[in-house]
């Protein structure tokens, strides 16, 4: 049963409303499956009120993605405290995508899975949410690198892939997170963390790995690992 109707309501939370109720039709649902009499229903308006504000239903996809990869970025910027030392602030982000990711299933739903594969603009709307992590998380790994390592050079391109790789650890984490009962956010970014630090932290101490046939590297002491108590 949608929510009950109130035509006084000021359009901004109306319209915040549909959003919400859009959401979770096309989180649970899927974007083809879902219907605007669902969502209309669920947000407790008629049908002809949702294409008044929002217009079609890719018109309102699309407004869905763009809100949650918004909420998105601002969660993780927000736990990024520019303070903290550079393990620290790698663990605040993460911390806080996988709280996000926790809070709001529905929503991650709709940018790691619907926007993806629906063709564009919709999987477009998800990649510029996608580059914009990326490359916070590039600057926090190039930032670590200066501040850890006694030669802080570590190759642009390098830094870039790392970034990349962690990006999608982290998207992979977070599905299997939400569809695994019993692991919580905290645990989720403790575990991504501990196998991410490990690696950066040989790479800014010179204990990158070689393939078979490279030069052996020096071992030095790793990393004290991330507790998720932390």
């Amino acid at each position: 049963m949608g929510a009950v109707k109130n035509k006084r309501m000021p359009r901004a939370v109306r319209e915040q409303q549909m959003l919400d109720a859009a959401v979770q039709i096309f989180g649970q649902r899927g974007y083809q499956a879902a219907s605007m009499d669902e969502i209309a229903d669920l947000a407790g308006v008629s049908k002809p009120l949702v294409y008044l504000y929002l217009n079609s239903k890719e018109d309102l996809f699309t407004t869905c993605i763009r809100r949650e990869a918004r909420a998105m970025i601002e969660a993780v910027r927000a736990g990024v405290r520019p303070d903290d030392p550079a393990d620290r602030r790698l663990w605040g982000g993460l911390r806080a995508f996988f709280t996000h990711t926790a809070q709001n299933p529905d929503g991650w739903a709709v940018l790691h899975r619907q926007a993806r594969t629906h063709g564009e603009p919709f999987a477009a709307e998800a990649a510029a949410m996608r580059e914009e992590i990326v490359a916070l998380v590039t600057q926090l790994i190039a930032v670590a690198a200066r501040e850890t390592h006694r030669d802080p050079s570590l190759p642009e391109r390098e830094v870039a892939g790392l970034a990349e790789a962690l990006v999608g650890a982290a998207e992979s984490l977070a599905a299997w997170a939400n569809a695994t009962p019993g692991v919580s956010a905290k645990q989720a970014a403790a575990t991504l963390m501990n196998f991410a630090w490990e690696g950066l932290g040989g790479l800014m101490e010179g204990r990158a790995w070689s393939p078979p046939g490279g030069s052996a590297q020096v071992q030095a002491p790793a990393p004290a690992p991330v507790s998720a108590s932390a």
